[in-house]
């Protein structure tokens, strides 16, 4: 996960794409939870925050 100061730095088309990615992943781990798959139940609500983030990101840089 990137960390906060990262965040910052990244355009508005790579944060966009990045909360693609992100959310991606986030279905994927849904999956993997309610199958009883999954290693880091807290990783669920990590990505939740870090798009979360993102979006003030592109918010601010306007």
């Amino acid at each position: 996960m990137p960390k906060k100061k990262e965040d910052k730095k990244l355009t508005k088309d790579q944060a966009v794409q990045k909360i693609l990615t992100l959310k991606k992943d986030l279905f994927n781990i849904r999956f993997k939870k309610v199958n009883n798959q999954i290693n880091n139940p807290a990783q669920y609500s990590e990505i939740k925050k870090s798009i979360a983030r993102l979006y003030t990101t592109i918010k601010n840089s306007k």
